[in-house]
């Protein structure tokens, strides 16, 4: 996620090695710089112009502290920037009102929006604990109302039947008396979209606004159209009083355009991120959390609140239990931990989220992928009960056996128990006094750019 703009602003503040003082003259260079990536990454002109300034004249001046670097104090102001830029603050949704409380989701066809009404009822059901319906007034798209009910069965909450003859008005007003009799918490209401704003539409979504009076109206916009999305926000919140913005598809933009620009231009919070396919691939969107992301200082503090929600609490416990009792890590643990990675989101979303991983090769971030969990998995599954609680009694022969039955080569199993091994020694040294600081000495000596050992995949 927005790798590009990581990379070249951390680029940028390489200049100031060795200086003692931020001058105009010797930021100029790093503030170009800054300027560049901003613009490359799709940020509007007229935010560009304005982050520069306020970076420029928070940075003039900067007496460079003991045991700081310029690029160092450069970097903290480009974050407070950031965050400014973005909102400083997660800005949650208000469902204090009268139950039910109605959601309006507003957008653009193709934008995800009925995908995040899913994503969106399974955070506030699981997270909340809110009872919620969902219902569609897209009676234009085919399927739409289909999708909807088949993501209402998925996320576990109610459904309200619509059809595809039904006028969008008499959808909304009946939906909210179902769910004023259902004794819903929420309600959220998805509309149409269209392949461009026009007038029908606009007068379309203002109508059920009136009707619903929803405590939250939100527009879902894809990341990837970068300062365009920033602009057709700012259409609809010209038409409709939007209470929020919803980033959908951040995984794949490189760039970032949208999410700096957005904030500024409509003067409304980006409230949530969409970061996947999955149907719990929804964050709230934290502007300070952000800004570190981006500047390849790492989100610890959202993954910790993904392994809280995503991990199996009880089996992590198990696991440090037996640790700490001084029991040997064998293969069947070092199996579980990836069956944990893979409900983290896989390594390419940890690795977004770990601090200093920015900076590492692209050769090696193209190691770490979930093809090469997947390879590890089979391996260990391909192997007796006896041999991944004894891995040192896998021979040659055992070697070639487990090769053949897992569909790799005997050098990709070698390489496996290589790792497996030095994960074998970390693990050790958590059971003893000072463990954590031991286990993250091995880390740094052993790792490849820093990542854990087995973690740099199986060619």
């Amino acid at each position: 996620m927005f790798d590009n703009l990581s990379d070249r602003l951390q680029k940028a503040v390489n200049n100031l090695r060795g200086q003692a003082l931020l001058s105009e003259e010797n930021i100029k260079d790093s503030l170009r710089q800054v300027r560049m990536a901003l613009l490359e990454a799709d940020v509007a002109l007229p935010v560009v112009k304005e982050f520069i300034a306020q970076v420029r004249e928070q940075a003039l001046g900067q007496q460079v502290v003991a045991n700081l670097q310029p690029g160092q104090v450069l970097i903290k102001i480009v974050q407070d920037q950031l965050e400014a830029l973005m909102g400083e603050r997660n800005e949650a949704l208000d469902l204090t009102a009268q139950a039910p409380a109605v959601v309006l989701m507003a957008g653009l066809q193709g934008s995800g929006k009925t995908t995040t009404v899913g994503k969106l009822a399974k955070q506030l059901r699981e997270q909340h604990g809110k009872k919620v319906m969902v219902a569609s007034a897209d009676v234009y798209r085919p399927a739409a109302i289909d999708q909807l009910e088949r993501l209402a069965e998925q996320v576990e909450v109610s459904f309200f039947p619509t059809s595809r003859d039904d006028k969008p008005e008499k959808i909304a007003k009946a939906a909210l008396e179902q769910a004023q009799r259902s004794g819903v918490d929420v309600l959220i209401m998805d509309t149409a979209g269209r392949l461009h704003i026009d007038e029908q539409m606009m007068a379309e979504i203002q109508l059920l606004h009136k009707r619903l009076n929803p405590v939250e109206t939100l527009f879902v916009v894809d990341a990837m159209t970068g300062q365009d999305a920033a602009n057709t926000a700012a259409a609809f919140d010209q038409a409709l009083p939007l209470t929020g913005v919803v980033l959908t598809k951040a995984d794949g933009d490189a760039r970032g355009g949208a999410a700096l620009s957005i904030r500024h231009i409509t003067g409304k919070p980006i409230k949530f991120i969409g970061v996947g396919e999955k149907l719990e691939d929804l964050e709230a969107f934290h502007p300070d959390r952000m800004a570190t992301r981006i500047l390849g200082m790492g989100d610890v503090l959202t993954l910790v609140e993904e392994a809280e929600r995503k991990i199996d609490q009880k089996k992590a416990e198990k696991l440090g239990r037996k640790l700490k009792k001084g029991k040997g890590f064998n293969l069947d643990d070092f199996r579980e931990q990836l069956k944990m990675v893979e409900q983290m989101g896989g390594m390419g979303n940890m690795l977004d989220k770990l601090p200093g991983m920015g900076g590492i090769s692209d050769q090696v971030k193209n190691q770490v992928n979930d093809g090469q969990l997947r390879r590890v998995d089979a391996i260990i599954c391909s192997m007796t009960k006896k041999e991944r609680s004894f891995p040192t009694i896998i021979n040659g022969s055992r070697r070639k056996r487990i090769a053949r039955g897992s569909g790799t080569q005997v050098q990709d199993v070698n390489k496996l128990l290589k790792q497996f091994a030095q994960m074998q020694k970390m693990m050790k040294k958590m059971g003893k006094k000072g463990g954590m600081k031991n286990m993250m000495r091995g880390l740094g000596a052993m790792g490849q750019g820093g990542l854990p050992p087995g973690m740099g995949g199986v060619s």
